[in-house]
């Protein structure tokens, strides 16, 4: 089983990463309008008292420790929002307890990612016929400095598994307990691209928007994905 001793640490770079977001999220301004953990948690108390939907928009801040969201970042609420909204089936290296910040290197990587995850969901919803999802672009310039690297494990290794995230998830739990800031791996859905896993906001430099996608269902699978023009 891979364990944080088993693997080498990537060439120290500022690297681009890109992310693909439902649209319907949007990013938390309190994030984005501090600039320290102190400005944050005056003004979360503050407008707590007068927004009980600030709770649903901020998500779980105890999940996440103060001192690894990076304020003052263009884009921090990017950052921290897969920390603090969980997703409780979990993911490729994570069982759902904690969160993940994946980016891939392209464009073209992020979209064979998520459009296998979207086609996968769509198909298990009876009777859809028709579906349309509206996407965000997102690119992150972040220091992949200590991350761990697993792309010198080939695709046919357990944790690259198209379907069966077992021991990938049991790698990712050691290593987030091991308190590896990230790790970069081998694309699944994009062979011979690559992805990171961050498993802490911390390296982020910036993260912003930079285009929308739509996705289209037809009932049996993903028919189309288009680039929309801006508005």
């Amino acid at each position: 089983m891979v364990s944080r001793e088993d693997l080498p640490v990537v060439k120290p770079a500022r690297v681009m990463g890109y992310r693909l977001v439902n649209s319907k999220y949007p990013p938390i301004a309190l994030f984005d309008d501090v600039a320290d953990p102190e400005e944050f948690d005056a003004l979360y108390e503050l407008q707590a008292r007068t927004n009980p939907r600030l709770l649903n928009a901020v998500g779980r801040l105890e999940f996440i420790p103060r001192s690894e969201i990076p304020f003052g970042i263009p884009g921090c609420s990017y950052a921290v929002a897969p920390f603090t909204h969980l997703n409780p089936a979990g993911s490729r290296f994570s069982d759902g307890s904690f969160g993940v910040l994946y980016l891939a290197d392209t464009i073209a990587t992020a979209l064979a990612e998520v459009r296998y995850h979207q086609q996968a969901y769509w198909a298990g919803v009876e009777g859809l016929a028709f579906d349309r999802i509206l996407l965000r672009a997102l690119s992150c310039k972040f220091d992949q400095t200590g991350m761990l690297d697993m792309t010198g494990i080939t695709l046919d290794d357990p944790i690259y598994d198209p379907y069966d995230y077992g021991a990938a998830r049991i790698a990712g739990v050691k290593l987030k307990q091991a308190a590896a800031c990230g790790l970069k791996y081998n694309s699944v859905r994009s062979p011979g691209n690559v992805c990171w896993g961050l498993l802490t906001p911390k390296p982020v430099h910036s993260i912003v928007q930079t285009s929308h996608y739509e996705m289209i269902w037809d009932g049996r699978r993903i028919s189309s994905v288009n680039k929309l023009a801006p508005v």
